[in-house]
């Protein structure tokens, strides 16, 4: 019999969970440990901040959710990873072992890098729904004192997809509430281009963002470091193409959304052999830690380098697509190395992305993520809107019932019409 325990309960923890118990040994136990008794559809948190869906249309109780499946549940934060001992150290003090560790606990979120950032200083976060929450509350204040707006991600983010989103969200419901006039905004990015999205691109992103920015009035800062945020002003160094120094913006607000930067989870942070500088988990090609070969990381968790520098830096994107090709890879990968026999599978390290504008959207398809591609593809419509509201439903469903079929790649197959996930449709 072996303990397989999974950190976290969010987009990677849960179906990581359903998939492992699919594959996992009759007398093998499967458990999840959470610090919430709750998961949370985070792709829909820029709606829950502008009031277009409440905090209870997007959580799923963990233990309704999980028993379904017999998966155990563990709600209790973790202070340690101790892999010497093959043991987490709870916050409570208690220690749980395992056999098998699979980390997909996501990022901590480093507000503290940049003075008066984040929902404890001055700009609103949509990285988790208690800040979406939060968001939403100044929102309705906003609305009835209306002036600029900044929004966007600093430096070191690697999760750009929602800044964008959230700009044309909150343009759309300036709109039909009929005061976008009374509202400037401004998006400040950390890419040296708009629609780079920390990918280099994906199709004709940058001339696709740049047309939807102008259509919607809404102005850009590339290469941009957020030095600082004061109440209702944030200090902004524009770089040039070498990083260096090129113009310093004092922009005040009345609004802002800014993504921070990510980091390693302190409960794995200085863990020898584990974790990079960052604190993100160390894997080879199948997704296992090479120097604790029964620990594996998927999702955010996980390190991956860039390929290209940018001028200031930016971060690589963990997009649903790949978390889930992690997931299956991992589940995989452990049944076989419980059977005995060596881990072959491989993650596909493709991007899918549905960006939503409010009443329309852009869908990128990248595969693989990093150039040069074998598909390399974006398209906007009215039905990306859409297919981002069925998939809300289609996932929150399928954490409700346990099952552990992939999202994604009916995602591609009936939205997109891409007949091979490897090659470009006919």
């Amino acid at each position: 019999m072996a303990d397989i325990v999974i950190m976290g309960a969010g987009l990677g923890g849960m179906p990581m969970a359903f998939e492992m118990k699919e594959l996992a040994r009759e007398e093998d136990r499967v458990i999840v440990v959470s610090d919430k008794d709750y998961f949370h559809f985070v792709p829909s948190n820029p709606w829950v901040a502008v009031g277009w869906r409440e905090r209870e249309d997007i959580l799923v109780s963990l233990d309704k959710s999980l028993s379904h499946r017999n998966i155990e549940l563990v709600v209790n934060p973790v202070k340690r990873v101790r892999p010497e001992e093959n043991q987490l150290e709870l916050a409570d003090g208690h220690r749980l072992h395992y056999d098998h560790l699979i980390i997909a606990t996501g990022p901590r979120l480093a507000f503290d890098e940049i003075s008066g950032l984040g929902p404890d200083g001055y700009t609103q976060s949509i990285c988790h729904v208690d800040h979406a929450e939060k968001a939403h509350t100044a929102w309705k204040q906003f609305i009835g004192a209306p002036g600029p707006i900044m929004v966007g991600a600093v430096q070191g983010a690697s999760c750009f997809g929602p800044a964008y989103e959230f700009a044309f969200i909150m343009d759309r419901d300036l709109r039909k509430r009929k005061i976008r006039d009374k509202v400037p905004m401004t998006f400040v990015t950390s890419e040296p281009y708009i629609g780079h999205l920390g990918l280099d691109g994906v199709g004709d992103s940058k001339t696709m963002l740049e047309s939807e920015f102008r259509d919607h009035d809404i102005k850009w800062i590339c290469n941009a470091k957020v030095d600082r945020v004061e109440d209702g002003v944030m200090h902004v160094i524009e770089c040039d193409e070498d990083g260096q120094e090129k113009r310093r913006h004092e922009l005040p607000f009345g609004y802002s959304m800014m993504l921070p930067a990510f980091t390693g989870i302190d409960a794995v942070r200085d863990v020898d052999g584990l974790v990079n500088p960052r604190g993100f988990i160390l894997i080879d090609d199948h997704q296992c830690n090479p120097t604790h070969r029964n620990i594996w990381g998927i999702g955010v968790a996980v390190a991956i380098a860039p390929k290209t520098p940018t001028p200031v830096p930016t971060g690589v994107p963990k997009t649903g697509f790949m978390i889930e090709s992690m997931v299956t890879a991992t589940a995989e990968n452990i049944r076989a190395r419980l059977d005995g026999k060596p881990e072959k599978a491989e993650a596909t390290w493709n991007a899918v992305c549905l960006a939503d504008m409010g009443n329309k959207g852009i869908a990128f398809v990248a595969i693989p993520q990093i150039p040069p591609r074998n598909l390399n593809w974006a398209k906007s419509g009215k039905w990306v809107h859409l297919a981002k509201i069925g998939f809300e439903k289609y996932f929150l469903r399928k954490v409700r019932k346990g099952t552990s079929e992939p999202a994604y790649e009916h995602l591609i197959m009936h939205s997109l019409g891409i007949r091979k996930l490897k090659e470009p449709a006919d």
